[in-house]
C-alpha cells in the first residue's frame, strides 16, 4: 500500500480552483496506482500517524503540494507528519509543498521567491496579486552533471520538462541530501536523501503529459531506487 498525504489546509479548497485542486488528488492517486502496480491511500494530513501507517502496511509516501501558507496550520495538526518524515524508515517522496514540509520538518528554511534583477521579466515568472514572483507553468531544469548517474534520473534527459507552480522554495536542503536538478529561478528544483531514500521535488513530477512525460520516469525511477517495487514492475508508457 503506497500513501498519499493531502497536505492542503481547508482554507486551499476554498479558494479559487480550490475543487479542482481537490479533484486532481484522487486523479494522482490514481496515477501512484498505475506506476506502481499497488494500491494507494489517500489521507488527509491531521489523519495520518505512525499507527495508520503501520495498521496500513505502508510501502512509501507521497505527500502532495499546497497552497495555504504554512503559518495557517496549526503545529499540533502537523506535528505527527512532521514526527514520521524525521523518523521513519519508509520511503518519501514530496511534491511541491510536500518537499517544503518535508525540509522544515528537517531544519531546512523556506523561503520566497527573490529573483535578481538579470531575471526580471522571466517568461517562467509571474506575478500573484500580492506581487510575490511565481515560479509557473511547464518548462525545463537542469540535471546536474555530478548526478547524471544517479538511479532517479534513469532515462531522463538532461533538461527535462516539469510543471512548475511555486512561490517559495528551499535555498538550502537539509543535511544528507545532494541536489540533482535546479533552473535559472530556483537552485533546488530536486534534492535526494539516499541513506534514507527521502526525494523531494519542487516541480509537481506527478502533473506529467504525453508532451512532457518526465515526471511518471521520475516518479517509476523513485518506487525502484526506494525498493518498493522491482525495476520491471514500475509501468511508464
Amino acid at each position: 500500500m503506497l500513501v498519499f498525504v493531502d497536505y492542503e489546509h481547508p482554507e486551499g479548497f476554498d479558494r479559487e480552483f480550490g475543487q479542482r485542486i481537490q479533484a486532481a488528488r484522487t486523479w494522482i492517486t490514481y496515477r501512484l496506482e498505475d506506476i506502481s502496480g499497488m494500491h494507494c491511500m489517500l489521507v488527509r494530513y491531521n489523519r495520518v500517524d505512525e499507527a495508520l501507517l503501520d495498521k496500513l502496511d505502508a510501502k512509501a509516501i507521497f505527500i502532495s503540494g499546497n497552497a495555504t501558507a504554512f503559518e495557517r496550520y496549526e503545529p499540533a495538526a502537523l506535528e505527527p507528519l512532521m514526527q514520521i518524515i524525521r523518523t521513519t524508515k519508509l520511503p518519501i517522496f514530496g511534491f511541491c509543498g510536500g518537499f517544503q514540509l518535508t525540509a522544515q520538518a528537517l531544519g531546512s528554511p523556506v523561503v520566497p521567491i527573490e529573483p535578481g534583477p538579470e531575471l526580471a521579466g522571466h517568461e517562467n515568472l509571474i506575478s500573484l496579486d500580492d506581487g510575490q514572483p511565481f515560479e509557473f507553468g511547464y518548462h525545463p531544469v537542469q540535471l546536474n552533471a555530478s548526478a547524471s548517474a544517479h538511479p532517479l534520473l534513469g532515462g531522463i534527459e538532461a533538461q527535462p520538462v516539469f510543471r512548475h507552480a511555486h512561490g517559495l522554495h528551499v535555498p538550502t536542503p537539509p543535511n544528507g541530501f545532494e541536489v540533482l536538478a535546479s533552473n535559472d529561478i530556483t537552485a533546488v528544483q530536486l534534492a535526494v536523501n539516499d541513506e534514507r531514500k527521502i526525494a523531494g521535488t519542487q516541480f509537481h513530477p506527478e502533473y506529467w503529459t504525453d508532451e512532457a512525460p518526465a515526471g511518471r520516469r521520475l516518479i517509476a525511477n523513485f518506487l525502484a531506487w526506494s525498493g518498493v517495487v522491482e525495476p520491471e514492475c514500475s509501468t511508464i508508457a
